[in-house]
């Protein structure tokens, strides 16, 4: 992809220079790096445009740029020039404006996503910021207050004791800045102003007058909940120039909301499926799951190695945690910290996160099939799920599922229990909130939906399968609505569903069975393991907690949907 040059609105800054090495293929980088890239340079040329009241200002980002590189390295106390791609993301952050009626500039990118691989700079990196800002900060002129923040107490210092070591580095240099500030335990107080460096995490007490200026979120794969975030973003309502930094490499949940919420969203923004003019994002990753094999790609996961003085260095240690992985046969961990990779855990999670993307199809149509059911039915108290088996042409299949919730002992403890959005699973149509002041699942919703499902779409039900546990109701009410499909009643034991388990898993590595991207079935997905006995498995879940219930409904459905032959009925083996 060769880069548009508009010579009247491209200022050639350390970021466009970046810009046209990543476009142009130059310095290898991630696609979404490209495309963040790509972003900048089409901005560059929307200037002026009376829908983009946007303008960059190449001096502001280069005095923000000369401040950061006069910083020591905590470890060394030596300063270094910064590397290309840290120039770029402080130049998005510095450089971008908008100009409002009355010429005022305010912040343009009010958040920023950034991850890669550990030890590739990003601290030093929103470092400088957080020690800009408190020493330099305009808007407001007062009481502007920065918050380092994580999931834990420990995580949130990291960041807190690298600023206080810049700054002490500082004072030590200037006279000035000596005088005008101070440290006071864990927190560090401009005199002038009053603004303030502190630590936050969920077990720090109340702040008073809480109104985050700025907000450094660190190494949030490792947050369950969206918590912190949302407690820094609730308090900004009237500041304008407020920002908040998200900065992580990859991690082993697949269901936190990192993964499952923000770096989706951020990709969305690149892809231009969402417009959100004050959202920055820079994710250096690899594009394909077996990129870390050559290391000509480790740069787009590890954007330090573009530095050439830390190139042979980097690269060793790099080889040297590959190696030792492959030999013990535990890659996840270095997958996940030195290559940016999202993985599972554990070594018995039962489908690979890429393989389960790579098999996402939302185009396909599915009116006027037919279809298998599969029902897993709870206690009272939990999920219930269906889940849909869609008879393709040529051996293929889709899968989807619905599921259905209850409430007893509230909707919100349960939310804050289960780590699921319910209620927005329900807005958007992948679950259904029972309607019982019991707060018990109401088996006549689901029925409901069925029927209407099947209706909408025209589909013919071949057969429902379910397991006997707590069925005795359901079926008697399937009886009463004049139902007569064939049900299958699917035994929960390893005889029964070792063998559609691996099959349904082969179906989706090869692509022969996709999915329409379902986010409750994801969660379910990410959330179920393998029980083995001998080479029998079948899919369980490690904690209460982990709802795996929508996947357990979709196996029940493959047991038979694997054997039909849509042509005449016949059951037979589909892949031998």
């Amino acid at each position: 992809m060769m880069m548009t040059m508009t010579t009247n609105n491209h200022v050639k800054d350390s970021a466009w220079l970046y810009c046209q090495m990543v476009i142009n293929g130059d310095l290898l980088a991630s696609d979404a790096v490209i495309k963040t890239c790509q972003r900048h340079i089409d901005d560059l040329d929307r200037q002026g445009d009376s829908d983009f009241p946007y303008k960059y200002f190449p001096k502001r980002a280069k005095k923000f740029i000369k401040f950061s590189e006069m910083l020591p390295d905590p470890k060394t106390g030596e300063t270094y020039p910064l590397a290309g791609f840290q120039k770029f993301i402080q130049s998005m952050l510095y450089g971008w404006y908008e100009v409002r009626e009355d010429k005022r500039r305010v912040r343009r990118f009010k958040k920023a996503f950034i991850s890669m691989a550990r030890k590739n700079g990003k601290s030093i990196l929103v470092a400088g910021i957080a020690l800009y800002e408190f020493l330099f900060g305009k808007d407001p002129k007062m009481s502007r207050q920065i918050f380092c923040t994580a999931n834990d107490k420990k995580q949130a210092k990291i960041i807190f004791d690298m600023i206080r070591k810049q700054l002490e580095a500082l004072r030590r240099d200037f006279s000035e800045i000596k005088e005008s500030t101070k440290r006071i335990r864990e927190e560090l107080k401009n005199l002038i102003d009053e603004s303030f460096i502190m630590p936050l995490s969920r077990d720090t007490g109340a702040v008073d007058g809480f109104e985050p200026y700025v907000g450094i979120l660190d190494e949030y794969a490792a947050s369950k909940t969206t918590e912190m975030l949302e407690l820094l973003e609730s308090g900004q309502m009237q500041l304008e120039n407020a920002l908040n930094i998200i900065i992580s490499t990859a991690g082993f949940n697949l269901n936190a909301p990192m993964y499952m919420e923000e770096y989706k969203y951020a990709k969305a923004v690149l892809e231009k499926h969402v417009v959100n003019e004050e959202y920055f994002c820079f994710i250096a990753e690899h594009d394909t799951e077996d990129e870390y094999l050559n290391e000509k790609y480790w740069i787009k996961s590890n954007p330090l190695l573009e530095v050439k003085s830390m190139f042979d260095a980097t690269i060793k240690f790099l080889r040297k945690r590959l190696d030792r992985a492959i030999e013990n046969q535990d890659l996840n961990p270095v997958l996940v910290k030195n290559f940016n990779m999202w993985r599972q855990h554990s070594k018995e999670s039962y489908m690979d996160a890429f393989d389960w993307k790579a098999a996402e199809d939302k185009t396909v149509d599915i009116r006027k099939r037919k279809v298998v059911l599969g029902i897993d039915l709870s206690r009272g108290d939990d999920l219930t799920a269906v889940g849909f088996v869609y008879l393709l042409d040529e051996g293929q299949f889709h899968i989807d599922a619905h599921s259905f919730v209850a409430t007893k002992g509230g909707l919100a403890a349960k939310e804050e229990r289960d780590h699921i959005n319910y209620t927005m699973m329900a807005e958007n149509k992948y679950a259904t909130i029972t309607d019982l002041e019991t707060g018990t699942i109401n088996i006549d919703l689901m029925l409901n939906h069925i029927e209407s499902h099947v209706a909408e779409n025209e589909l013919e039900i071949v057969s429902i399968c379910y397991d006997r546990a707590m069925s005795n109701y359901m079926i008697a009410e399937m009886e009463k609505r004049g139902w007569n499909y064939p049900l299958v009643d699917v035994a929960q034991g390893f005889l029964t569903l070792s063998q559609p388990t691996k099959q349904l898993r082969m179906g989706i590595i090869d692509k022969k069975i996709t999915h329409a991207g379902n986010p409750l079935l994801t969660i379910a997905v990410n959330n179920a393991v393998l029980d083995k006995v001998n080479d029998a498995q079948k899919i369980s879940k490690k904690t209460n907690r982990e709802k795996i219930d929508p996947i357990i409904a979709i196996v029940n459905a493959w047991t038979e949907a694997a054997f039909f032959d849509e042509d005449d009925g016949s059951y037979f083996d589909v892949w031998t």
